[in-house]
């Protein structure tokens, strides 16, 4: 299906996790017997992905590699890099490894990925050089300035909950980040925004999870394993 394209995925794991409050960076915390992190790493094994590019955090690099890669067998892991102090220090560095045409970058806390999820976006950045998982918000949005006081209420059909993986053109992605790095100050939450902000390139959004959860407090921990044992049950009935 992708004879002619080739695909890296670059998963993050090199954050410290502070909102989860605990001593354990939230990646390696267990969730239902397993490292959080080896969920979305076996996802991305089984899809059609060529490579994966693991970015843990400095001098995890060894750690990641036996107690993760070889006691998980997690398949199709390239090279494990280190990341850096910010976010986008840990992306600019797992894209200096990367071979694939297009790269999938994916934050290892969102644990709940699925393959179906993994191949829409594949589709899509074929299709359009930039495509992100996102889903539609629920809530009505404010905005408010440093006093609390709502100065706007933004048009709810019009906004969307940014997911990952988000996915792009690799050497348009590369390009966009090389620039980044040159700036002075660096004010970026997500991957989209720096080739947003570096590029001329529209980014598409596509359909994710509301599943697709990002583990940060411990409450999304208890979220997580209730989906996985609903995954579960579902597994069993077929």
């Amino acid at each position: 299906m992708y004879r002619d394209q080739t695909f890296s995925a670059v998963v993050l794991a090199a954050g410290s996790g502070k909102r989860m409050g605990t001593s354990v960076a939230k990646q390696y915390l267990p969730l239902l017997g397993k490292p959080l992190m080896v969920y979305a790493l076996d996802v991305f094994a089984k899809s059609p992905v060529d490579e994966i590019i693991l970015v843990a955090a400095p001098g995890e690099t060894e750690y990641c590699r036996r107690q993760i890669v070889e006691k998980y067998g997690i398949e199709k892991v390239a090279r494990i890099v280190e990341g850096g102090q910010e976010r986008y220090d840990s992306v600019y560095a797992g894209l200096q490894a990367v071979t694939g045409t297009y790269v999938l970058i994916h934050d290892s806390a969102r644990a709940f990925l699925t393959g179906e999820i993994v191949l829409r976006a594949m589709d899509a950045v074929i299709a359009c050089g930039a495509a992100v998982v996102a889903m539609p918000v629920k809530d009505t949005i404010k905005e408010a300035g440093a006093d609390g006081i709502v100065s706007g209420t933004p048009d709810r059909s019009r906004l969307w909950s940014v997911q990952t993986p988000q996915c792009f053109e690799t050497k348009l992605v590369q390009n966009a980040y090389g620039k980044l790095m040159e700036q002075e100050e660096i004010h970026v939450t997500d991957d989209a925004m720096v080739v947003e902000q570096m590029t001329a390139h529209p980014v598409r959004l596509i359909e994710g999870s509301y599943e697709n959860i990002k583990v940060t407090t411990p409450d999304d921990l208890l979220v997580g394993e209730a989906i996985l044992r609903r995954r579960e049950k579902e597994a069993k009935k077929v």
